[in-house]
């Protein structure tokens, strides 16, 4: 289960995030934003994680609990697009580095998105069995490669001390930061419970899903950090080719993006299984593919940014119900009123808006059955 999970947060996507970040600190400022940021995102998975463990429920079927039958289609519909759009990315992206790198006509871009966009959900039609065979191929190969590539930054930095001494060249505040890094995965934390559901124990649950999240997921920020921090340049296949590392880089890149891929698609398939309730998952999971890669056509991979932070804002409310709703044994439904607060929060959105949800939650169910008892007395 941890190879399975490392594989789905061994995410190129996250690398890029993380140069975005590494532009804008300096290098003690940066390694403690990367340590807060995946802790928080890694707590914020495993306690989902442990959640899944106990019930046997995935995180759409939990929603319904906390959501009822018409409201959790809100839930279906976020996390499910959600995981479309980051298919989107990952199919645009594998398919312009390979035209930029290998000096490819231009016209093979459109072509190859979409032999990539049917190509990657592959593996996810053979449910849970063949995710895991794909991770155990490529995350000990990608942990060899970060490997290598991080050696040879810390070389070109000049050790502790080159890094040490080095500016940032852009501004970006905490809050932002931490946003960012929670936005890579909150989606996938939020669903990471379609596999965390078959661990044997509880505990066995929460160490699979923290390892991914909190140290996978960070050393994937780290190592996108680490590039734009020594070579200035934020795009994670061209510091491999920086080092030296292009033939590599691009079966890293490979490999990294398919590993994710087939999770996100089984993701969406997951949520729309739910809100269309039918077992026709494979269906679902083409449709899913297909709408991934029409955004992929219409330059999806362009946004990264902007939807890193709208996800980092709006998904972890929907959490916040859905962990609520279980520990306090009611029903929710207010993820709008907590997800507002999160966007117009001055200070780290994500878990203002977990912490509204968690805590609106108790209060909207006293609410709602006091309404009931004062009609009927009147």
């Amino acid at each position: 289960m941890a190879l399975l999970l490392l594989g789905f947060t061994f995410f190129t996507a996250t690398m890029f995030a993380g140069g975005r970040i590494g532009e804008a600190f300096d290098f003690g400022e940066l390694l403690l934003l990367i340590a807060l940021g995946n802790l928080l995102l890694g707590g914020y998975a495993a306690v989902i994680a442990w959640m899944a463990a106990r019930s046997g429920l995935n995180t759409a079927l939990m929603a319904r609990f906390a959501l009822g039958e018409r409201g959790s289609a809100l839930s279906d519909l976020l996390l499910g697009i959600t995981q479309v759009g980051w298919y989107a990315w990952g199919v645009a992206t594998i398919a312009r580095v390979l035209v930029d790198t290998l000096a490819l006509p231009a016209w093979l871009a459109p072509v190859l998105m979409v032999l990539f966009g049917f190509g990657f959900c592959l593996t996810a039609f053979v449910g849970y069995r063949g995710l895991a065979r794909l991770s155990q191929l490529a995350v000990p190969a990608m942990t060899i490669l970060i490997g290598v590539s991080m050696v040879i930054a810390w070389r070109d930095a000049g050790g502790l001390a080159g890094l040490t001494g080095r500016d940032s060249e852009s501004s970006l505040g905490w809050a932002a930061g931490i946003t960012i890094i929670f936005g890579t995965f909150v989606s996938g934390a939020t669903q990471a419970s379609n596999w965390s559901r078959f661990a044997r124990t509880p505990g066995q649950a929460v160490t699979a899903t923290l390892l991914a999240f909190f140290i996978g997921n960070g050393l994937m920020v780290l190592i996108g950090a680490m590039g734009a921090f020594v070579y200035r340049q934020p795009d994670i296949v061209e510091v491999l080719m920086v080092q030296g590392l292009t033939l590599f880089g691009l079966v890293m890149l490979f490999l990294n993006l398919w590993t994710p891929q087939d999770n996100t698609i089984y993701n969406f398939a997951a949520a729309g299984c739910n809100l269309l309730r039918t077992r026709r998952r494979g269906r679902v999971t083409l449709a899913g593919a297909a709408g991934g890669t029409l955004l992929a056509l219409a330059s999806m991979d362009q946004l990264l940014v902007p939807f890193l932070v709208a996800l980092g804002t709006c998904i972890p409310p929907l959490g916040g119900v859905i962990i609520g709703d279980y520990l306090f044994r009611r029903r929710g439904r207010y993820p709008a009123l907590a997800t507002l607060g999160a966007w117009y929060s001055p200070w780290l959105p994500p878990l203002t808006g977990l912490l509204l949800a968690f805590g609106l939650t108790p209060l909207c169910n006293r609410l709602m059955a006091a309404a009931p008892r004062a009609v009927a007395s009147s």
